[in-house]
């Protein structure tokens, strides 16, 4: 039996698990946990009634996807026997073992899992939220301006093009560079390549942070006649007047604020953890979810785990993270409760489908220091049809049907 409790004037709804957050993190880790002990009394905390795959946006913008493929009500994926919670969190109380939520409530857990994902920080470029879906100003960020990409790009005949990528780190750190890619794999189709100037502004110096992918995807952007600004971060878009400006650092580390025109204007936000987590004593120093990289266990509060983009470790943030991420937490976490030793170990698995061309991906799969990790017993540098067939079918079937009901394939983790 559950008993309420009373703490002072405050009623506190207790759970054995309290998951925050019903992304693709905080779903996925209920349904692994209730498939292990069905008996566990767990509520997840989300706001949200939409549910998005995500990963398939950048489908969507490169005329690939239909949109409304990528959205299902959040009551159809809330597994069976957990309680969904319509609020968002406002605050923690670890010492307590009680989280606070917008609504006023508390609850309180025997362990807490942290899935709200990150936050897109728009706000963070001036004049970038008045502009979006407008002026030739895109984002396959977001839901709704996906398909305002693919507009964008089955429109464009000629002029300049432009596609940012943000500081690291960021959801999905190939996205930026995907869209780049399907539009000009479609204008060099039309016959239009020639008559449009394509330019990448990046706010690092590297094309990708795996060395190992960088001389197959170069040649993509050769073969696209791409020109790449590094060190070029966007700062400031001024959209009636398609004006774009870019605080770009010189060799000699001084910062010129460069303006360049445009006729369409790819952005990639900002992206940090969420305002809760960042003013939390449970953050790192940069704000994000502090864990230990390996378990996945908070270093102070050892019941308390965490899993998806919050988390302050180096892996790349995106769902193929998070399909490895969920077991770790999940196996851990019961083990916690048995008084056992936690028996599994994170690797840094990411994945990184690079749609280079319609039809052709590269599969990028590594872990932590960039090690390599492919699934498959195949050059991992090569595009592939099967990769593309993957990304457009087999993964967006396996979300919905697989890891969003506990199904764990391919999920081994393979520590040093």
């Amino acid at each position: 039996m559950y008993e309420v409790a009373t703490q002072g004037t405050r009623t506190v709804r207790p759970f054995d698990v309290v998951v925050v957050g019903g992304g693709s993190a905080g779903i996925s880790v209920t349904a692994s946990l209730l498939k292990r002990d069905p008996s566990l009394r767990i509520a997840v905390i989300e706001p949200s009634t939409e549910h998005y795959y995500q990963p398939a946006w950048t489908l969507v913008a490169g005329g690939a996807y239909d949109v409304n493929d990528t959205v299902r009500p959040t009551r159809e994926v809330m597994p069976k026997g957990a309680e969904w919670i319509k609020a968002s969190l406002s605050a923690f109380a670890p010492q307590r073992k009680v989280v606070l939520l917008s609504d006023g409530s508390e609850l309180g857990y025997q362990q807490l899992i942290v899935c709200p994902g990150l936050q897109l920080a728009w706000e963070k470029i001036e004049g970038l939220e008045d502009a979006l879906g407008k002026h030739g100003v895109t984002s396959n960020y977001r839901h709704d301006l996906a398909p305002y990409t693919w507009e964008l790009v089955r429109s464009l005949r000629g002029g300049k093009a432009l596609f940012t990528q943000p500081g690291m780190p960021i959801k999905c750190a190939g996205a930026p560079q995907k869209a780049l890619y399907l539009s000009c794999d479609h204008w060099r189709k039309q016959g239009v390549l020639e008559a449009i100037s394509v330019e990448f502004n990046l706010a690092g110096a590297a094309l990708f942070g795996v060395p190992t992918f960088v001389p197959p995807l170069m040649k993509y952007v050769e073969a696209y006649k791409a020109q790449l600004a590094f060190q070029s971060n966007l700062v400031k878009v001024d959209g009636p007047n398609k004006t774009a400006w870019f605080d770009v650092t010189g060799a000699d580390g001084q910062v010129t604020r460069v303006e360049k025109r445009f006729d369409m204007l790819h952005v990639v936000p900002p992206q940090q953890a969420p305002d809760v987590i960042r003013r939390s004593e449970l953050a790192d120093s940069a704000g994000w979810f502090e864990v230990d990289p390996a378990t996945l266990q908070h270093p102070r509060y050892p019941e308390i785990f965490a899993a998806g983009d919050v988390c302050g470790t180096s892996n790349a943030k995106t769902a193929a993270a998070v399909r490895k991420q969920v077991v770790v937490v999940a196996d851990n976490l019961v083990a916690l409760r048995k008084g056992a030793v936690l028996p599994k170990r994170y690797d840094g698995y990411g994945s990184c489908p690079l749609t280079v061309e319609k039809g052709k991906v590269i599969l990028a799969e590594f872990g932590y220091g960039g090690k390599l990790l492919p699934t498959f017993p195949m050059n991992p540098t090569v595009p592939r049809k099967s990769a593309w067939f993957l990304k457009a079918t087999l993964l967006p079937w396996f979300y919905w049907q697989g890891m969003l009901k506990g199904r764990e394939w391919l999920t081994d983790c393979k520590p040093d």
